[in-house]
């Protein structure tokens, strides 16, 4: 039977992997939404201005739901601290509640005040200030992610405190806030976010091809995505490096458990698949690479990296840890592999002016082949990928500070609740439901949104047809 701690860290597991799911897509699309406005006011008195006002028109909508049920979610998983974990603001609460308090006042507040100027003020104020709106909650939603990752990396590489009667005080917030580990961890978290909207766009674009229910903004949002994802993911690839670069420095245990090392060794190979089993301390079906992991993880393929056995009982799990690793980086190359196809095709098939036209007066059209069929279906297939990756590099992070929650200094097990397992194992089992009902209800709304688009209305609208047959040519 299974004890409250382990419980109240399965309800906390569920509770934030639902929550993050959202802000990871709001964070990219908002900045992709300003692109799209930038673009429809670069090309303002032309069809493409139309296409791209179609385009942001849809996306705003995909926005706001993704924005609604991230609140929602957030909301829900701050009361956790009170409810299953008071131990931690105890001894926390005087970094930790500043900095949610900042998140607050500075990003949350920012985006709900100009949020509403964003949805319904398109008609009511200037083209201006609708820009200068759609920046600043894009901006915020950044800023969002600033304030919680940095309280996150100061838990996993604290920084900046003293410690005084048992209880965290700041004595830099400069140290606090830009701690070790969190440049690094920004950075990754704003790329993954770039590519998990990305792809969002990318799918629901081709989806909207495959259903012929595409308007004049459907291939624009679909090369805009995929040229956006072919670009961070390699970016990614090299953050992700330096991150783990980072993380062996301050963090030899996770590094140990998602290699699954079990002695400390020179030269160390690295472990493309296998079975760990930690009980035994051997890694069954593995197939290595001869001195991958010191080459990889310390960029010296004679480095010397440490095992597990240098940790006794003070390092994370190594089952859920090795694999979650490698279902990031397996999903991150898959990624890699259809944005550079995508973006080939789609270049190769660029649009070039129509010749067919004898009225001068007339600016010509672009003229685009269809995107191949298998292409789509595989950018829909796609479609979440950006939350398989980052559940996983969730996990990778999360597991693998424990079995602390102040790295090195505050257990887990010291500041959970006292609660009864049955109470905690209810109370997760309602949360499972509701948020498996949620997320099936949120993909839905998006595969009709998709599936119906609605016209814009708007000053300056050329009139656009809503659908697009397969075989019609249209600006991109």
């Amino acid at each position: 039977m299974m004890d409250t701690l382990l419980l109240s860290r399965l309800q906390f597991a569920a509770n934030i992997s639902f929550h993050i799911l959202f802000p990871t897509i709001t964070i990219a699309l908002g900045w992709l939404l300003v692109f799209f406005r930038v673009r429809n006011a670069a090309t303002r008195g032309t069809p493409e201005a139309g296409h791209w006002e179609e385009a942001y028109y849809f996306w705003t909508k995909v926005f706001a739901l993704t924005f609604a049920l991230g609140v929602v979610s957030g909301i829900t998983m701050s009361f956790q601290f009170g409810t299953n974990w008071p131990g931690f603001m105890e001894k926390a609460g005087n970094i930790a509640g500043p900095l949610l308090g900042y998140e607050v006042l500075t990003a949350f507040f920012l985006e709900a005040t100009f949020l509403g100027i964003m949805l319904f003020g398109r008609e009511r104020v200037s083209e201006r200030t609708h820009l200068i709106a759609t920046v600043l909650v894009a901006f915020g939603t950044t800023l969002s992610a600033f304030w919680i990752l940095a309280l996150n990396s100061w838990m996993q590489t604290p920084a900046g405190y003293e410690i005084v009667n048992g209880r965290f005080h700041a004595t830099s917030w400069l140290a606090v806030i830009f701690n070790p580990s969190f440049p690094y961890r920004l950075a990754h978290k704003l790329l993954a976010s770039t590519l998990t909207a990305s792809f969002l766009v990318a799918g629901l674009s081709a989806w909207q091809l495959l259903k012929d229910t595409a308007n004049g903004g459907t291939r624009k949002a679909l090369r805009v995505a995929v040229t956006a994802a072919a670009i961070a993911i390699p970016i990614q690839i090299f953050v992700g490096d330096q991150h783990g670069l980072n993380t062996l420095d301050h963090q030899p245990a996770k590094i140990a458990a998602l290699e699954a090392l079990w002695h400390t060794e020179k030269g160390a190979g690295l472990t493309l698949i296998g079975w760990p089993d930690e009980k035994n301390g051997v890694t069954h079906y593995a197939l290595r690479l001869p001195r991958g992991a010191s080459l990889i993880l310390a960029h010296d393929a004679n480095a010397e990296l440490k095992g597990l056995d240098q940790f006794k009982d003070a390092h994370p799990p190594v089952l859920p840890l090795f694999i979650a690793f490698r279902v990031m980086v397996g999903m991150g190359m898959l990624m890699l592999a259809v944005s550079w196809w995508a973006a080939w095709r789609l270049w190769r098939a660029r649009p070039s002016t129509s010749s067919g036209r004898t009225d001068t007066s007339v600016r010509a059209e672009p003229v685009e082949a269809p995107p191949p069929r298998r292409l789509l279906w595989m950018l829909s297939a796609m479609t979440f990928s950006g939350w398989i990756a980052t559940l996983a590099g969730w996990y990778v992070t999360e597991i693998g500070r424990q079995p602390f929650i102040i790295y090195g200094l505050v257990r887990t097990a010291d500041v959970v609740a006292q609660h009864a397992p049955g109470m905690v194992a209810s109370t997760l089992a309602a949360y499972l439901i509701l948020y498996a009902s949620l997320l099936l209800a949120y993909v839905g709304v998006l595969k009709y949104m998709a599936e119906h688009p609605a016209k814009p209305a708007g000053p300056g609208l050329l009139p656009v047809s809503t659908t697009v047959p397969p075989t019609a040519p249209q600006g991109a």
